[in-house]
């Protein structure tokens, strides 16, 4: 096997080296496939091969940097990015004092990837060829995903993904003695996420100026999407497909997509509201108590967020990097915040950056899904444009779904929200002209 593995790397190097955007997709198959060989044949830390590609990828461009144009990076996602990056850095000051351990392991998601990955879709993916070749691949492995869960919920588990279970994941994974189905990423949140905002992805691209072949195929997989999300029985995926809608219809400028859209939006919450049509089915039941105000896992989340506040009300810093949720079980456990659930990435943020991070974090994102937004609308040609209302419908998504779970700072969301805002930022450049 190590001669194998060898053997594809110095393959993959010399193609790395000719064109360095073959790396920028090969990390992008990665990080959707990666949960896989760690639950299948794990021994090491597989998440430790996303900083391996982000390094072999910068040598690539830093040795070619010729053929590049490195003014592309004057853009306010990337000073923005580098922002925040440097406030994750100065975090290992905090006054806190959290483990520099939990702040390494922490600052790699928070803001170490979108630094590193954001510059490369301006060097690397820079034609709308690419941007085909991103959307395709992306699709591609969201199916691939559904498939792997329908085979968990109707043929059984693997050997890795029963071991998961067994070793502590059956709390959360099996409800009444139904599995949340996770497919091959962390958990069933991430899975439920990320098929939500896919599911609204292919809806938009199926409405979009395309020959009516690619139209079928992408309602197809939108349906088959939407069921991955709810054999995930995430409820807080609703919420990314309905903000993401909300995005999405808004960007069309089309009146009477616009009513329609809303028109449809409204009856499906009103379905799952003020009806039990279809309770006998738990995915149905499950997501029809996400809007519940009386459910007990929410009652839970409030409960623990205002116990954070009042933990947080002298430290307006917050507790530093990996002071709470996974890292600071490991490398925290003398912190009092280690001992409470963040139970969403908003409020992981808070508890770990303070009251005056979170703010500059929050106003940071609405900047940069409100600029998107101004993009998308002087875009000219129409089916690029209904490619960024796609793409951003799925950022908006999961921005606010991650209120409920963390699913932004997780791959592979973090990345397809990395990439896809990029593109956006990039595609003035695609426009050419209108499409007859």
């Amino acid at each position: 096997m190590i001669l194998i593995v060898g053997a594809l790397m110095v393959i993959f190097i010399i193609f790395l080296f000719k064109d360095p955007s073959i790396g920028l997709t090969a990390l992008t198959v990665y990080c959707f496939v990666f949960g896989i060989f760690a639950r299948e044949i794990g021994g090491i830390p597989y998440g430790i091969g996303i900083e391996v590609f982000l390094l072999l990828i910068w040598i690539a461009v830093i040795i070619l940097n010729r053929q590049f144009n490195w003014k592309s990076l004057n853009n306010n996602l990337t000073k923005l990015m580098l922002i925040w990056f440097l406030i994750s850095f100065a975090e290992i000051i905090n006054p806190a004092g959290a483990s520099v351990m939990g702040w390494l392991q922490e600052i790699r998601s928070t803001g170490l990837f979108p630094i590193l990955i954001i510059p490369l879709v301006f060097l690397l993916y820079n034609s709308r060829k690419k941007l085909d070749l991103f959307l395709i691949v992306i699709l591609s492995l969201s199916f691939l995903a559904t498939l792997n869960g329908l085979k968990q919920q109707f043929i059984g588990l693997s050997a890795g993904e029963q071991r998961f279970l067994t070793e502590g994941g059956e709390i959360t994974h099996v409800l009444w003695g139904v599995l949340r189905v996770f497919s091959f990423y962390s958990d069933a949140g991430q899975f439920g996420a990320s098929q939500a905002s896919f599911t609204l992805m292919a809806i938009v691209l199926a409405v979009g100026p395309y020959q009516w072949w690619k139209r079928l195929i992408l309602l197809t997989a939108a349906g088959l999407f939407f069921y991955g999300m709810l054999i995930s029985g995430t409820r807080g995926a609703f919420f990314a497909l309905i903000v993401g809608a909300f995005f999405a219809i808004f960007l069309t400028k089309n009146i009477k997509v616009l009513f329609a859209g809303l028109t449809v939006a409204l009856l499906f919450i009103g379905f799952l509201k003020y009806t039990y049509i279809g309770n006998g089915n738990y995915q149905i039941y499950r997501l029809r108590t996400a809007l519940d105000p009386k459910e007990a896992s929410l009652n839970v989340r409030i409960a623990n967020q205002k116990i954070i506040g009042q933990y947080l009300a002298s430290r307006p810093f917050g507790g530093g990097l990996g002071v709470i949720g996974t890292w600071g079980k490991e490398y925290n456990r003398d912190k009092y915040l280690s001992t409470v659930e963040p139970d969403s990435y908003w409020v992981k943020i808070w508890a770990m950056y303070g009251i005056v991070g979170f703010t500059i974090w929050f106003c940071m994102i609405m900047y940069i899904l409100g600029q998107c937004c101004g993009i998308i609308w002087n875009i000219r040609n129409e089916g690029l444009r209904y490619k960024m209302i796609a793409m951003m419908s799925a950022c908006a998504g999961i921005f606010f779904c991650s209120y409920g779970n963390e699913v932004m700072n997780a791959m592979p969301s973090s990345l397809v929200v990395s990439i896809c805002l990029a593109f956006i930022f990039l595609s003035p450049n695609f426009d050419d002209k209108p499409e007859t």
